[in-house]
This record gives structure tokens, C-alpha cells and sequence, in this order.
């Protein structure tokens, strides 16, 4: 270490420079100071040359493990925004990472295994994973299952479905140098310090519960026994386009998400596709038989979800003082505050934060791994707490 940093550290660079590679090297330069890091984190505007920023990052980092993913905006040095290329560099004493990467054509569960392998070299008091996920594609669920039994239950596991600016065209994750856009990336990380994680959303639950009567897990065929697009949108009041115009469904859904009861409290339930031929919706981990819920949410209550993700990670940390916080917050949460209101949860971030840095991005699905081997959210924030 050099001068008087402390044992363990995180450090946020952020670039707009209009090059992929003046912005990489900018941002992981502002990170590292000339530091020796355990880890380096990416998140990416897909405005951006994903692969120059990808190689430029991985030079300029010299080595250090690297994963990252394209957004749906970026967090960092407290501002939240899109058209930046955002690096986090977390080192010191007594912390250690490994990256890994699992490629989706081998089966999520299976992805999710192998983006887990670093755990299996980290031998330190307090573990936490890191996934970074593809976007598009369902089966999230048996991501982290595969991730849980490599880690297990004492394993804080975390992160965020990479984005793409709500194109919905293709999203990427890098790992080291390399780019990819069907994979999981994986960062194990070891240290003598606690890692919390903390959950919250601001929804509410509207109108009458609903039977998920026909589904294959991670696409809705019917609901309550009628066919599942038309009915929910129907029960939203969505304009008649979103029945018939395959792009206009997705700023209808982001205001109403499903809520699912889950041992622990509801999990949220994003939609990442329909499908106007059979008229099924897409979300991932949705079991046959299930009760759901249509939920609402305003700007106010998405706010108080801030509040509690942020207070529940930090009372996770059981008193330490938090070196940086991570933060992976639904891309929908931030079209619901709008630009008026974004900076109002920055400074509630921040506020939480203290002295210690935050990044982040916007994502098209949440991870945190609280109780048993679950841990799918959608228009949720996830905060991961270094202490």
C-alpha cells in the first residue's frame, strides 16, 4: 500500500471521454492512483465500443482481475446518469478476488457454477460473490442456484443483469479483456472485513391476487386461466397499442410489476419480453400455481425502498464502518424517479455512505442471496456494503 490508505479500500473512476479507450483508461487509471488492487469492476454505457473498452480497461489495470457488464445507466462519484464508463477498484490488505465466467449455452444453472469457481480458492473470514449477468434471457433462477452450490449458504452473493439502455436489443459482460454477450461473470471476493447486502423496492400491491395457471418457469402462458398478456394488460389499463405493437410494451410493464410471496417476504417480478403469438409474458422464475400480484409504485415510495436497502446493508455490516458501497438498482426504479428526482437518491445513497465512495449501475435484474438458495429480483435495489 502506499501512504496512508487504509487496509481495505475502494476507489471510483469515471470517464465521458468520447473514445472507449481514452474513457477506460481514464476511469480505471482514476480508480487504481497507481494502487496494487484485488479487484477491478466495470459498468459500461453501451454507447460505448464494448470490446476497445474491454482491452483499453485490461491494460490499463496491468493484470489486476476485472469483470464487468454494459448498462442501462451508471452510478458513480455520485452522480447517476448515462454515456460514462464507471471503474471500481476494490484492494488492501487481507482482500482477495478470483474471476471466473460461465457461458449461457451450457445451461444457466451450469453457467452459474462456473462463474462461481474463484470461491473455491478464497479461504478468508468473510466471503461474498459478485455476478454479472446476461440480460435478455431467462432461467435466472438457476443461475444462482448453481452459484449457491458452489458458495452455500454462508457466502453473501450479489449483483446485476447487464443492460443496454432499454434498446432490448443485446447486452455484454466482460471478463479480463474479453467480451461476451451470452455469459455470467463472476468475481469471488475474500476479506477480513463483512459484506452486507440490503434489499428494497418501494411497490405495493393493487387490485386482486392472481393464479399463474399455466407457465414453464420463466415464460407466463396464462393467468387465471386466460391468456396472460392480454389479461394483464388488461388489468393494468394499458393503451390498446401494447396489445398489438411489439414496442409498446415495455413502458406499461415497467410501471407494474408482479409481486411473488416468497418465504422472507414478496420478490419482485420484472417482465424482459412478450410474446404477441401465444401471448405469454417473460419473467424469469415464475412457478405454475403461484400467487402474484399486480404491483404500483410511485416516485416517493420508490425513495423509501432506497432507504431501507441502504440501512439494512450497512446494519448487515454489524458496526464496521463501510469502505464503498455497490449498488445494483433496476433501470425501471429510474424511470420512475425521472431526471427531477434521480439526485434525491444519490443523496440518500451517499448520506448512507459516508466518507466511502458508491458505484453502481441501472440493470435489467437484480441478484442478492439472502435466505436459502433464491435471490431473483426485478425493479428492486440491491446494495452490497464492503466493511
Amino acid at each position: 500500500m502506499i501512504g496512508s490508505l487504509p487496509p481495505r479500500w475502494m476507489r471510483v473512476g469515471t470517464s465521458d471521454s468520447p473514445g472507449g479507450e481514452a474513457a477506460a483508461r481514464s476511469a480505471v487509471e482514476s480508480a487504481l492512483l497507481g494502487d496494487e488492487a484485488a479487484l477491478v469492476i466495470l459498468f459500461v454505457s453501451p454507447s460505448y465500443d464494448i470490446g476497445a473498452v474491454a482491452r483499453a480497461a485490461s491494460a490499463a489495470a496491468d493484470g489486476t482481475p476485472m469483470i464487468g457488464c454494459s448498462t442501462a445507466g451508471e452510478i458513480g462519484n455520485g452522480t447517476a446518469g448515462s454515456g460514462r464508463v464507471v471503474a471500481v477498484a476494490i484492494g488492501g490488505s487481507g482482500v482477495h478476488a478470483r474471476t471466473a465466467v460461465g457461458v449461457l449455452a451450457d445451461g444457466a444453472a451450469e453457467a452459474g457454477r462456473a462463474a462461481a469457481q474463484g470461491l473455491i480458492d478464497i479461504a478468508a473470514p468473510h466471503r461474498a460473490l459478485l455476478l454479472l449477468s446476461e440480460g435478455l434471457t431467462g432461467h435466472r433462477s438457476e443461475i444462482v442456484r448453481g452459484a449457491y452450490g458452489v458458495g452455500g449458504a454462508s457466502v453473501k452473493l450479489v449483483g446485476g443483469c447487464a443492460g443496454d439502455e432499454l434498446a432490448m436489443t443485446g447486452t455484454w459482460q466482460i471478463h479480463d479483456g474479453r467480451v461476451f454477450s451470452d455469459a455470467v461473470v463472476g468475481a469471488a471476493l475474500g476479506s477480513e472485513g463483512p459484506f452486507g447486502v440490503g434489499v428494497g423496492h418501494g411497490w405495493w400491491r393493487s387490485g386482486e391476487a392472481m393464479v399463474v395457471t399455466e407457465s414453464d418457469g420463466d415464460r407466463v402462458f396464462r393467468l387465471d386461466d386466460e391468456p396472460a398478456l392480454d389479461y394483464y394488460l388488461t388489468r393494468i389499463g394499458a393503451p390498446p397499442e401494447a396489445f398489438r405493437d411489439p414496442g409498446a410494451w415495455l413502458r406499461p410493464t415497467q410501471r407494474h410489476p408482479l409481486g411473488l410471496e416468497r418465504p422472507g417476504g414478496v420478490e419482485i417480478r420484472a417482465f424482459y419480453g412478450v410474446d404477441y403469438g401465444d401471448r405469454s409474458l417473460l419473467c424469469s422464475d415464475m412457478p405454475q400455481g403461484a400467487i402474484v400480484w399486480i404491483l404500483e409504485g410511485g416516485a416517493d415510495a420508490v425513495l423509501a425502498g432506497t432507504e431501507a436497502a441502504c440501512a439494512e446493508a450497512l446494519a448487515d455490516l454489524g458496526g464496521t464502518p463501510p469502505i464503498g458501497l455497490l449498488a445494483f438498482d433496476c433501470t425501471a426504479r429510474r424511470t420512475m424517479l425521472g431526471d427531477d428526482r434521480l439526485p434525491e437518491e444519490m443523496r440518500i445513497i451517499a448520506r448512507h455512505a459516508g466518507a466511502a465512495p458508491v458505484a453502481g449501475f441501472y440493470t435489467y435484474g437484480e441478484i442478492a442471496r439472502r435466505r436459502g438458495s433464491r435471490g431473483i429480483y426485478g425493479q428492486t435495489l440491491v446494495v452490497l456494503a464492503l466493511g
